[in-house]
């Protein structure tokens, strides 16, 4: 069975109205700011669809532009500027940075409390101790939602994550441990892949190769998270699960497109929302 991620991000999208409207009451007008210091297309597609999002939500949204030759300090100075503005409750910085940078260069700018998507290190270190002041990465949050619209018992199961990057692979580990699962961290130094991966109840793909977990890579029944975006000669997107082959052993598995992206966006806003809210007790 294909897990439909639109449908889960849709009535996430519903109760999050909902806040927002309170808020909009409040005289509080939720805000989020991506920084954006590219010109790959597929990231200018992703920012205005952020953009899109917000404004279906009735959140404002803007983006700062940046030169694609900026330097560390050009991207930091920006990214402290938007966190310091008493309107913005979201902090974002897109995704590929120039001439090599890499987020962790950078993201430390942006203060902990408005980092929405989980980008600061401080950010994965409060979430490794479990605080609950931290945003985990979008994606990352992503996959857990998914897990519990769809009803699956975490506490005790084993799950394998298949990647280790900061962004998706380790705090998914994190939040899938928070919840008493048994988590194995696959890599490319993982002696027979295939093997580990087929003791998962559950199996979260975030490697980024483009159908890389086959059915040899899946116990019968089990739940299989698909987070790879990759993009195709033809402009078209693929994951990294051969969807096709997967879902003829698998119990239920989330496509690509429509499956934990839409979940990711709206879970975004919904950090942008928490943020403006609590603002708003204090």
């Amino acid at each position: 069975m294909l897990i439909d991620g639109k449908k889960i991000a849709a009535e996430l999208g519903t109760g999050l109205a909902t806040r927002v409207a309170a808020l909009r009451g409040d005289g509080v007008v939720p805000g989020l700011t991506i920084v954006v210091a590219t010109a790959d297309e597929s990231t200018a597609w992703y920012v205005r669809s952020l953009v899109r999002a917000a404004a279906k939500l009735d959140i404002a949204a803007g983006v700062v532009e940046l030169p694609t030759d900026a330097d560390a300090s050009t991207i930091r100075a920006a990214l402290a500027a938007a966190g310091a503005d008493p309107s913005v409750h979201g902090v974002i910085c897109q995704t590929p940075l120039p001439d090599g940078l890499r987020l962790a260069d950078v993201a430390g700018a942006i203060p902990p409390e408005v980092d929405v998507d989980g980008a600061n290190p401080v950010s994965l270190g409060l979430l490794a101790v479990g605080s609950p002041a931290a945003f985990a990465p979008a994606t990352a949050a992503a996959v857990l939602r998914i897990l519990d619209a769809e009803g699956v018992e975490l506490a005790g199961r084993r799950a394998v994550v298949i990647g280790r990057s900061t962004v998706v692979g380790k705090p998914t580990a994190l939040l899938l441990m928070d919840r008493h699962a048994t988590v194995t961290v696959c890599h490319s130094r993982t002696v027979d892949l295939p093997a580990v991966a087929r003791e998962a109840d559950v199996l979260v793909a975030a490697v980024g190769r483009a159908g890389m977990v086959t059915a040899d890579y899946v116990r019968p029944g089990a739940v299989v998270i698909d987070v790879g975006t990759n993009a195709t000669p033809d402009g078209g997107l693929v994951g990294d699960v051969d969807t096709a082959a997967v879902e003829q052993v698998a119990g239920t598995v989330t496509p690509v497109p429509g499956g934990v992206g839409p979940v990711t966006t709206v879970l975004l806003m919904e950090h942008v929302v928490t943020v403006a809210e609590r603002r708003g007790r204090a």
